[in-house]
């Protein structure tokens, strides 16, 4: 990919799932839960319920943001070998079925494989970009000439303790869309997804970003209406993991991924009307 070819692929998605009047659906799964291969079949799944845009984790060994549902995940995946090496492979297959594929990784791995080099690899392999939950855009100069240079996307996170500075720079820095952590703390299931993330939304926006996404919480249909009444992408995470790891074996595994993403994706659509 060369540097003029900027793509914006989930942009893009978000893009076309407005002009339908709806906000898309963001889903998340990491690489190498319950195995690589096992990992890749849930991706599919959750893309044939309906997620527009997949949110790719690449397993690492102190997820400071990740709850204990993903932790249960990601440990899994690093006991069992998943590298970063399978992470990319998994992003070629996954491109292949016709959604952008942004990798959710904290900054050391790709600090470690070489910066320019992860770069190029994951825009050869179709990736959209990344979403990287503990690097801020003050200290992202690498990435951001890195994902210039190939043409990436770039999604940084705010959260409600953001002030405008941090908005207006969190804004400014990212291509494609930016992340709206809907509370403090860690990922997981809530019973109702914070209150200060409509807020939060609102001062993003105005602080220059053309599209949100919120993420931490959302499980059901009827809180990703909710926040799709208010954002661009309703992230679902946890929810999707907890399908694979409470089911009996793997096809009843994948059938509750893909219901959970049909289930979803009815709330997207119906969150407009509200």
């Amino acid at each position: 990919m060369s540097a003029v070819d900027t793509r914006s692929l989930s942009a893009a998605a978000l893009d076309a799932a407005a002009d339908q009047g709806r906000a898309a659906l963001v889903g998340y799964l990491p690489v190498g839960y319950p195995d690589v291969a096992g990992s890749v079949e849930a991706v599919k799944a959750m893309v044939d319920g309906g997620v527009d845009v997949v949110e790719l984790g690449l397993p690492y060994s102190d997820p400071l943001m990740d709850g204990p549902v993903i932790k249960h995940a990601v440990d899994t995946a690093l006991r069992a070998g998943t590298r970063t090496r399978d992470v990319l492979a998994a992003v070629e297959t996954i491109a292949g079925f016709g959604v952008p594929v942004l990798v959710m990784t904290y900054w050391n791995p790709v600090d470690r494989y070489g910066i320019p080099r992860f770069a190029a690899a994951l825009a050869s392999a179709g990736g959209a970009g990344l979403i990287t939950p503990d690097l801020i855009p003050d200290e992202a100069d690498e990435w951001i000439a890195a994902s210039d240079a190939e043409g990436l996307e770039r999604v940084f996170l705010v959260a409600p303790s953001s002030g405008a500075g941090r908005l207006a720079s969190t804004a400014a820095a990212c291509r494609g869309w930016v992340y709206a952590a809907s509370t403090m703390g860690v990922t997981g299931i809530r019973t109702s997804v914070g209150s200060a993330a409509r807020d939060l939304v609102g001062r993003t926006r105005a602080a220059g970003a053309a599209r949100v996404c919120v993420g931490l919480g959302v499980s059901t249909r009827e809180q990703a209406a909710e926040v799709a009444g208010y954002s661009d992408g309703v992230i679902v995470g946890t929810a999707f993991v907890r399908a694979l790891t409470e089911a009996a074996d793997r096809p009843s595994g994948l059938r509750a991924v893909e219901n959970l993403a049909g289930s979803l994706s009815t709330g997207v659509r119906e969150g407009r009307g509200r």
